[in-house]
């Protein structure tokens, strides 16, 4: 049983089997939870019910979760939003505080972990330079990302923009690098 005092939190993943694990597990943790599928539903839910957290992913429905971040500050000010990603680049995760989030994690990250980062008094980025440098196949991986959060999450766009054939553009997104 949720405690009537309990903080509200918003799940916001299109995946509805993640969506419901966590909402279950974070419901467990505290907190009184709702898990929306889609934009519309999460704005929707998100006016019912003011939630002062927001665990956003990264991709709702093929497009950018980043999109969501300025109309859910809009619809509940001050809410905490933690964007959670299973592509986590640089690009992303500064637009992202930029837009208001914040924290950023990467999939998978377990529920203690997205506890501690929504309570955080501070967004924690890494801001010491790496012991070894970047690997290419990284380097092309973040710049691919800042281009896509440049045109939106458009997959199109950013193929011309990176004047590269967009199902070139659609394999690389689909294997991350591994490593540094």
């Amino acid at each position: 049983m949720i405690p009537e005092n309990a903080p509200c939190l918003l799940v916001v993943d299109d995946d509805p089997a993640f969506n419901k694990v966590l909402v279950r597990a974070l419901g467990q943790r505290g907190f009184d939870t709702y898990g929306a599928t889609d934009c519309e539903g999460a704005l929707e839910l998100a006016r019912d019910h003011e939630p002062e957290f927001i665990v956003l992913d990264l991709n709702i429905g093929g497009e950018s979760g980043l999109k969501l971040i300025r109309p859910l500050l809009d619809a509940t000010p001050g809410a905490r939003i933690l964007v959670l990603t299973g592509y986590a680049s640089i690009a992303t995760a500064v637009d992202a505080v930029k837009l208001g989030a914040i924290q950023y994690l990467a999939k998978p990250a377990d529920v203690d972990s997205i506890v501690r980062a929504l309570r955080a008094e501070e967004v924690v980025l890494e801001d010491r330079a790496p012991d070894a440098p970047m690997s290419v196949d990284r380097l092309e991986w973040e710049h691919i990302q800042r281009v896509l959060a440049e045109n939106d999450g458009n997959i199109s766009a950013t193929a011309r923009a990176l004047q590269m054939h967009r199902r070139t553009l659609q394999r690389k997104l689909a294997r991350p690098p591994s490593g540094g």
